[in-house]
């Protein structure tokens, strides 16, 4: 589960990284360019191209800062700056492109507040028209023009920056969602994981106790020596099972194939089973895990379902197949513990096929890529 926590910060840091970085280029470039070609259109002077550019960068930094998530401390400023830069430059300067800064903070601004969003849009607008509108104190006589530059096109282009950041503050809420329950489904997976974790190493030790145990039962009064040594090794598997359960909690363990491989052959040979090694190729260490759990699912599912003489394993550069008779000719059983192998083994890029054919049971992983990338040698068999 911890891993589970961590990788859900991580995911989150990751994503909101890949989208800050996305921002920064969709939309710093494209309004830093249209805010230069405007200051060197409108300015005719220096105080006006400095007041112009006062504008520009101020819009510039409150977009930055938005695309960081770091906005608390900057937009309040910001708009009572660039509401600044274009009071001055209707009454002032005669700037027409004065209020390209408060048609970037002023939406923005707006769409942060917790409630009456569309009043202070409505009010925005009117400030931008009414502030415009004074120009006509200086210029009486040029109403269409006043109104057409200093009222019509800068109210108009505000309310359409206002709904396109309604439109992409919805679009990046969709995105946040999305996120939220991208990471509750990787913690959902890593719960199905670890209670999976936990049937192996539960269930596989519980039907080697009970088998154990069976067996002494049996020689109780006839080989006291064994009895004694069956629960000893009882003992050291209950303890070995505790150990495995705490690694399993603090995301330590690890599954050792040739480990399990030499586990598998000892419980089959003491429930008089025969078991036979083929080993073709070294398995790829990217997979060595996976095969010892493929290995000791079938292994216990062997134990509780067929009814056994023999057992053929089969290990190679890219796969493990685990042959053994005595399946009968009932219909498979609902092996829940291999269902989630065969996703994991399928997540990984390979697959794992259950079958039952003329009364014997095939159990098989193969990861085809690894197929080229693994050096042969001369197979070993082991026999038993």
């Amino acid at each position: 589960m911890l891993r589970a926590v961590h990788e859900r910060a991580e995911h989150a840091r990751t994503t909101q990284g890949r989208l800050r970085a996305v921002n920064l280029t969709t939309f710093v470039p494209p309004l830093a360019l249209v805010g230069a070609l405007l200051v060197a259109i409108d300015a005719e002077t220096w105080g006006e191209a400095l007041l112009l550019t006062l504008g520009v960068l101020t819009g510039l930094l409150v977009v930055e800062r938005w695309t960081a998530g770091d906005t608390a401390r900057f937009v309040l400023p910001c708009l009572i700056v660039t509401a600044a830069v274009w009071i001055l430059g209707v009454l002032v300067t005669d700037s027409r492109t004065a209020s390209y800064g408060i048609t970037i903070v002023g939406p923005y601004f707006i769409s942060q507040l917790p409630r009456h969003r569309g009043a202070a849009a409505l009010g925005l607008c009117a400030f931008i028209a009414a502030v415009g509108a004074a120009r006509l104190l200086e210029a009486p006589g040029d109403v269409p023009g006043v109104l057409g530059q200093f009222v019509l096109l800068p109210t108009g282009v505000t309310a359409v920056a206002i709904l396109l950041m309604f439109a992409n503050q919805r679009f990046y809420r969709v995105i946040e969602q999305s996120r939220e329950r991208e990471a509750e489904l990787a913690v959902y997976r890593e719960r199905i994981r670890f209670a999976s974790d936990l049937h192996d190493i539960q269930g596989h030790t519980l039907h080697v106790v009970k088998l154990k145990i069976t067996l002494a039962e049996k020689l109780l009064h006839s080989d006291i020596g064994r009895v004694e040594e069956e629960l000893r090794e009882v003992r050291a598997l209950v303890g070995d099972t505790i150990t495995q359960t705490k690694e399993l909690a603090y995301a330590q363990r690890r599954l050792n194939l040739s480990a399990e491989l030499e586990n598998a052959k000892n419980l089959f040979e003491a429930a008089g089973i025969r078991v036979r090694v083929n080993r073709e190729a070294d398995p790829d260490e990217k997979v060595n895990a996976l095969f010892g759990q493929v290995l000791r699912e079938t292994t216990t599912n062997i134990l509780r379902h067929a009814q056994a003489t023999r057992v053929r394993i089969t290990l190679s550069g890219s796969g493990i197949s685990i042959v053994n008779d005595g399946a009968g000719t009932a219909p498979l059983p609902r092996l829940g513990g291999l269902a989630t192998l065969r996703e994991r083994v399928g997540d990984s890029g390979g697959e794992l096929t259950v079958e039952q054919r003329d009364g014997r049971f095939v159990t098989a992983a193969e990861f085809p890529s690894l197929r080229s990338t693994t050096p042969p040698f001369a197979a070993r068999e082991d026999r038993r």
